[in-house]
């Protein structure tokens, strides 16, 4: 028979909560730092004489290492359980932020900001926070636990990213990095509150070839390729708008501010809009929600384009499709455990989020292409709308019915 718990966050236990808290905290700086990124890329570019598809395929090769490298560090975090996994992602991330304040040439660039931080960043953020998370809340309130998470990257991005831009204006672009570098540094301090459940240790002992098995399931699965499709198209979104809105903005005639102050909203504004979607998914169907998400975003960018641009118009654009940005988190990753279980969800959703991070390399570099080829950014404006609405059907045919029973792990207090 299925344990009870209530439908209400007083059920969590203490280990929880701090988990949560922790793990919120870790995406904060991780994020917050990432979504910061396209404030550097004027500065960086007038530094090195080098246009925006070099610095956007940089980003571009940091979200792609970042996708390929999380099925296998979810697959470390699912045995040697995610505290580990935090501790060495934030050191990786940390080194590549400096060694980018320390690089004479353009090369260096795509050493430490596409190559370090994407590694860094495969152990810094959902995909291992998210499973540490899972595995201590009951199966009715993961959503909404996952939406407390997500909503920690949010504000990452309403705090950090006017930081940057202050230091950037302050002290120049290099000490901005060391200064971020810095910052990621906390997260030391808060991978501690991420505990193994004790439940967790009993499956992770029991030698079933279930990793063979749940690969297979999943690759068999086709839900689960639905959802791989659609987070596609997420991941091109985010990383488009995080690496070039800020210079569209500037290219257009708006201060450079009003691209931080937007940026920021977006994060603000991603607050609400995860809790609202984590909450929303313990409630309601996970892919249609996900379907009206991305319907949404299309309609949002269409609006956007059609309207005169102003700073107000950035802005405005910038709080609803920050509403919008990481709602597919906990959406998405509530779907795979829905599907199948807590055990692999690290790596099951490390795939998810690979095929995530392979449309954010599309984002971040075709965009930079097209407009040092045709000194415009409306062709990606034009397919953004498109995924949207691509994203938006795939996503309302899909179903996160479980594969197999997966009975939930126990919640109990734990030990480190």
């Amino acid at each position: 028979m299925k344990p009870t718990v209530t439908d209400s966050p007083a059920s969590w236990t203490r280990t929880a909560i701090i988990a949560i808290a922790c793990g919120a905290l870790i995406v904060t700086l991780s994020m917050g730092v990432r979504q910061s990124f396209g404030m550097f890329m004027q500065p960086i570019g007038r530094d090195f004489g080098i246009g925006r598809e070099y610095f956007g395929f940089a980003i571009a090769v940091q979200n792609l290492l970042f996708g390929l490298a999380q099925p296998f560090v979810g697959a470390i975090a699912d045995r040697y359980g995610v505290r580990r996994v935090l501790v060495v992602g934030t050191l990786v991330y940390a080194a590549g932020l400096a060694l980018a304040a320390l690089v004479l040439t353009p090369g260096g660039i795509m050493a430490s900001l596409g190559v370090l931080v994407g590694l860094g960043l495969s152990g810094t953020t959902f995909v291992v926070v998210l499973t540490g998370v899972a595995r201590l809340v009951p199966p009715e309130q993961r959503s909404l636990a996952f939406g407390l998470v997500t909503a920690g990257g949010s504000f990452g991005q309403f705090a950090v990213v006017p930081i940057s831009q202050a230091l950037i204006a302050a002290w120049g672009w290099r000490s901005a990095m060391i200064g971020l570098g810095v910052l990621m540094l906390a997260t030391l301090a808060a991978a501690v509150g991420i505990r193994r459940p004790a439940a967790s240790s009993v499956a992770a002992t029991a030698d079933d070839g279930g990793l063979t098995r749940a690969l297979a399931q999943a690759a068999a699965h086709p839900h689960y390729w639905l959802l791989n499709a659609g987070f596609f198209v997420c991941g091109f979104h985010i990383a488009f708008i995080a690496t070039h809105f800020p210079a569209y903005l500037v290219d257009k005639g708006l201060p450079a501010q009003v691209g931080a102050s937007a940026l920021a909203l977006v994060g603000l504004f991603n607050i609400a809009g995860s809790y609202l979607f984590g909450l929303w998914g313990g409630r309601h169907s996970r892919p249609r929600l996900l379907a009206a998400l991305y319907l949404a975003r299309a309609v949002v960018i269409a609006i956007f384009l059609a309207v005169p641009l102003s700073a107000t118009s950035a802005l405005v654009f910038a709080a609803a499709f920050g509403f919008l940005w990481l709602g597919t988190v906990p959406l998405t990753n509530g779907a795979v455990a829905s599907l199948f279980g807590l055990r692999y969800l690290s790596t099951l959703y490390g795939i998810v989020f690979l095929s995530h991070q392979v449309g954010s390399f599309v984002g971040a570099w075709v965009a930079g292409r097209l407009y040092d080829t045709t000194g415009s950014y409306q062709p990606v404006w034009i397919a953004s709308v498109a995924l949207g609405l691509a994203a938006a059907a795939i996503s309302y045919v899909t179903r996160d019915t479980p594969a197999v029973a997966n009975p939930p792990l126990r919640t109990a207090e734990s030990t480190p």
